[in-house]
């Protein structure tokens, strides 16, 4: 983000203070740092009350339309702020409820591993978001493509987590294998 607010050119003067786009790119980074801590904590909270995966769905529902909001509002400080606060807010909400649906569905015994494998997908997702997104740059110039590619994405892990069944898988009991 702080790359596509330089290259917009969008500074920010409030109260006699300037800051310049590289400075505002700085300060949209905190904010999503700092409305992460908010939202994993509510997300989470809401986990134990409702449906993980229902959460899930709406969770990556309204990251969808935030970005769409992003894309439509004319571009701003305040539209930047008000997007990294609301980004930051919905972004770490689904570590809290994922671990636990992975721990509630597989049990205790499973968790970690799976939680491992979960991880490790979301660091390969990330690193070819990274690159897609450089490399649709350097194709086009301009970040609009990628911005739209996490629309639909958002659309699409919304869709894939709302048939999730959200039952313990039975285990047999321990040593009570057929030989």
């Amino acid at each position: 983000m702080p790359a596509y607010i330089s290259d917009k050119g969008i500074g920010l003067s409030l109260f006699g203070v300037d800051l310049t786009p590289v400075e505002l790119g700085g300060w949209a980074i905190g904010m999503v740092g700092l409305f992460n801590i908010a939202g994993a904590i509510l997300w989470s909270s809401m986990g134990a009350r409702y449906k993980r995966k229902n959460l899930l769905s709406l969770l990556y529902l309204l990251r969808s339309l935030v970005f769409l909001g992003f894309m439509v509002a004319p571009l701003s400080a305040a539209s930047i702020l008000i997007f990294a606060g609301s980004l930051g807010f919905l972004w770490l909400g689904t570590v809290p409820l994922t671990t636990s649906l992975v721990g509630y569905i597989f049990g205790p015994v499973h968790v970690t591993m799976l939680n491992g494998i979960v991880f490790f997908g979301h660091q390969v997702g990330s690193f070819a978001g990274g690159w897609g997104g450089g490399l649709l740059f350097d194709l086009q110039g301009n970040y609009d493509t990628m911005w739209w590619i996490s629309i639909g994405l958002g659309l699409v892990a919304a869709a894939l987590h709302w048939p999730i069944v959200e039952e313990r898988l039975a285990r047999p009991a321990a040593g009570l294998q057929p030989a």
